[in-house]
């Protein structure tokens, strides 16, 4: 059970992960002992899934966000697997998504420019069969975070109450 303290060192963590734990624990009112079991003990649930750097996209020239909505005529777990395969190749698929709507997945992908996408298209037909392909390129980016939102974090209960 994820607790008040638990979801401040959580916010202070998707923050900035390499904040000191002394400085984590003093935001939240722990020593670092008590604070440091706490993050490995969430690190151990799987709460905290990993701790990883955000880059800048244009200093790492992938300035070019492509959105590609993809529908297929085959639903069947065999070709999901040999899908989700072949998307894992795919360094410029930075997120990918199975859907529920007219859109079978979504893939979110990161690119120089257009010229580049097109190789990643070609280079992603050549390797499956896709029954229809249909991408939006983003032009800016208005919102983006890592953050989650943790106010739907089930609440602790008091201690000594009724379960």
């Amino acid at each position: 059970m994820i607790d008040r303290i638990d979801r401040r060192i959580l916010s202070i963590l998707q923050e900035d992960c390499t904040i000191p734990v002394a400085e984590i624990g003093r935001r939240v009112g722990l020593s670092t002992t008590p604070c440091w079991r706490r993050i490995q003990k969430m690190e151990e649930d799987g709460v905290i899934t990993g701790r990883v750097a955000l880059l800048d996209p244009k200093k790492v020239n992938v300035k070019v966000t492509a959105f590609v909505a993809i529908t297929t005529s085959q639903h069947t777990e065999d070709w999901l697997k040999k899908f989700a395969d072949v998307i894992r190749e795919f360094p410029e698929v930075v997120e990918f998504y199975r859907m529920a709507g007219q859109v079978d997945y979504l893939l979110r992908v990161s690119v120089p420019d257009i010229d580049a996408y097109d190789d990643f298209y070609k280079r992603l037909i050549a390797k499956i069969e896709i029954t229809d392909v249909s991408t939006t390129f983003a032009m800016e980016q208005i919102k983006y975070t890592t953050q989650l939102p943790l106010g739907y974090v089930p609440a602790e209960k008091p201690k000594g109450s009724a379960s």
